[in-house]
C-alpha cells in the first residue's frame, strides 16, 4: 500500500511541497543524475529540472539574455522563488527574490538585537515589500528587490550604496557628505565588529519577510510582533483599489452603528451583558471591505472579565480570533509559574495574552510577547499549538522516504530533533515541567484546582515594569493628571 501510494502522482498540497523542495534535496536529486550519467546508463532528460532557463530580454542592451529560476523552501519559513539574469552580450547580472506564498493575514515586525559578530551571519529574508531599519545609524532602506541574505550582506550593500556617491556629494553638496560619511564610518565599524550593540528592523506589510531564530535555547535578541495593515498598506499590496465604492459604505455603515448606540443608550442598553453575543460593522483588516466582527464578555471565575472576539470577511475569507481582558490598567505586571506534575495538569485553562511571553526552561522553550496573539485554551492546547507551528516551517511533513529537514545542518537537525521529542514528551504527561507566563498587562491566567484556596503547583508573582514595557504598552504617553 506504502510502495503504491508513492507511485501516485502528486495533487493539492502535496503537488505544491512537490515544487517547492528543500534546497538540500533538489542538489542531492542532481547529484544522483550526475553519478548514473558518469556510469554511462542512458537517462533521459527529467522533465522537471533543477533550474528552469527562460530566454529574456536585458534591460541594459536590449539584447536576449538568460533568466534561470529555481523554486526552494527555506527551513523555519516558506517557499520563494529564486531568480538570476545574466546577458552574455553586455554581461549584465541581477539577483533577486520573490515570496512563493500568499500574503499573510497581517503583516510583521522583526527587531534584532545584535551584540556579537556571530549574529552578523543571521539569515535574512527581505520581501520587495519590507522596509528595513538600522535604528543606531537612523537609516532606512525603502521597499524595493526582494532578497536572501544574512545581516552582514544588509549592511554591506547599504555602506557600498551610500559610499558610491560621497565624491559627488562632497562638491555638490558638503554638509549631506559630512552626514552620510558619518553613517559610512559608523557602519563600517558596525561590520568590523567594533560598535556593538546595534538594532535591526524588518517592518513588512505582507507578512513575508523572516530573520533566522537562534538555535541555542531562548534566543532573547530577536523579537517578531504581527499587526493589522492599513487601508494605505492594502493599496500598496493591491487588496483594495484605490477608488471603490466601499469607503460611501463604511460611512453609512458606521453612521447606522451611530444611530443604534445612541439608541441604546437612551434606551439604558448602552452596558455589555456578560454572556450575550454582539455583532457589529468592521473593517476586514485583509481587504479593507466591511465585515462581521462578534463580541461576547466572558467572567472568568477567580479572574476578571475578558472579551472574545471573532471577525469574518465573506468577501475575502479572512477570519481571526482575538482574547483581550478588560478591567483598569494594572500597577505592576505579574509572572505566573505552573508546576506541571501528571497529565491532569494539561487540562488547566490557560489564558494567554498578546503582551505575554511564554517560557519552559525544562523543554528548552521561549515564546516571545505578540508572536501568538491572545489565546484562551489549555496548557495543552497551548503546548500542541506552539509544536506545530515550529514543526510545519521547519520540517517537511510530506516528506516520503527521506528524513525531515533534510536541507537543515546535522547538528541543526538533531537539535530540533531532540528538542521536538523533548516536547512530545511532555504533552503526553510523562516528565515534570515548569511553564511561565511573564506579562507586563498582567492579563494573562492559569486555571487553579484548587480555588479560591491557593494551588501549591501556581506561584504568583506581580513585579514593577521596566521602562521600556511602560513604552512598548504606551503608558508613558497617558496622562491622568493636568490634562
Amino acid at each position: 500500500m506504502e510502495e503504491a501510494a508513492k507511485d501516485q502522482p502528486p495533487v493539492g498540497d502535496e503537488g505544491h511541497q512537490a515544487l517547492f523542495e528543500d534546497v538540500g534535496k533538489k542538489v542531492e536529486s542532481l547529484d544522483q543524475e550526475s553519478d548514473v550519467k558518469r556510469d554511462g546508463d542512458d537517462m533521459e532528460e527529467q522533465d522537471q529540472r533543477l533550474v528552469e532557463e527562460i530566454e529574456s530580454l536585458c534591460m541594459n542592451c536590449q539584447e536576449n539574455g538568460t533568466t534561470r529560476i529555481l523554486l526552494a523552501r527555506i527551513p523555519y519559513f516558506r517557499e520563494i522563488i529564486l531568480m538570476s539574469f545574466s546577458c552574455p552580450h553586455c554581461n549584465f547580472q541581477n539577483a533577486e527574490i520573490q515570496s512563493a506564498g500568499q500574503i499573510q493575514e497581517r503583516g510583521c515586525r522583526y527587531t534584532f538585537a545584535l551584540s556579537e559578530s556571530s549574529d552578523l551571519q543571521r539569515q535574512v529574508v527581505k520581501s520587495d515589500t519590507c522596509v528595513v531599519k538600522f535604528k543606531e545609524l537612523d537609516v532606512e532602506i525603502p521597499a524595493g528587490r526582494g532578497q536572501l541574505t544574512n545581516v552582514e550582506g544588509l549592511l554591506s550593500a547599504l555602506v557600498e550604496d551610500l559610499a558610491l556617491q560621497q565624491p559627488t556629494r562632497e562638491t555638490l553638496d558638503p554638509e549631506a557628505h559630512a552626514k552620510i560619511e558619518n553613517i559610512v564610518e559608523n557602519g563600517r565599524k558596525m561590520l568590523a565588529g567594533e560598535k556593538f550593540p546595534f538594532s535591526l528592523i524588518l517592518d513588512d506589510p505582507a507578512g513575508n519577510s523572516w530573520i533566522e531564530p537562534s538555535m541555542h535555547g531562548t534566543d532573547k535578541k530577536l523579537s517578531r510582533s504581527e499587526y493589522k495593515r492599513t487601508r494605505e498598506q492594502n493599496e500598496e499590496l493591491s487588496l483594495v483599489a484605490p477608488e471603490t465604492g466601499d469607503d460611501d459604505q463604511n460611512e453609512g455603515s458606521q453612521g447606522e452603528m451611530g444611530k443604534r448606540d445612541q439608541e441604546n443608550a437612551r434606551n439604558g442598553e448602552d452596558d455589555i451583558v456578560p454572556d450575550e453575543v454582539y455583532s457589529f460593522q468592521a473593517t476586514c483588516p485583509g481587504c479593507g471591505r466591511p465585515c462581521s466582527t462578534h463580541m461576547k464578555m466572558v467572567d472568568i471565575p477567580h479572574f476578571k472579565e475578558c472579551v472574545i472576539m471573532s471577525t469574518v470577511c465573506e468577501q475575502c475569507g479572512y477570519r481571526s480570533n482575538e482574547v483581550k481582558t478588560g478591567g483598569a490598567v494594572p500597577s505592576k505586571g505579574r509572572r505566573i509559574t505552573l508546576e506541571v506534575r501528571n497529565p491532569e495538569d494539561l487540562t488547566r485553562d490557560i489564558l494567554k495574552s498578546e503582551t505575554c511571553a511564554l517560557s519552559s526552561p525544562e523543554l528548552s522553550l521561549s515564546v516571545t510577547p505578540g508572536t501568538m496573539g491572545g489565546r484562551f485554551t489549555t496548557v495543552e492546547g497551548l503546548l500542541t499549538q506552539v509544536r506545530d507551528d515550529l514543526h510545519g516551517q521547519i520540517f517537511d511533513m510530506s516528506d516520503v522516504g527521506r528524513r525531515s529537514g533534510d536541507s537543515l545542518p546535522e547538528e541543526t537537525r538533531n537539535t530540533w530533533t531532540s528538542f521536538f521529542a523533548t516536547l512530545d514528551k511532555a504533552l503526553k504527561g510523562e516528565m515534570p515541567f515548569t511553564v511561565t507566563l511573564e506579562d507586563p498587562w498582567a492579563g494573562s491566567y492559569v486555571q487553579s484546582l484548587s480555588a479560591p484556596d491557593p494551588d501549591p503547583q501556581i506561584s504568583i508573582e506581580d513585579y514593577e515594569r521596566t521602562e521600556e514595557e511602560n513604552e512598548d504598552l504606551g503608558l508613558n504617553d497617558i496622562k491622568v493628571d493636568g490634562y
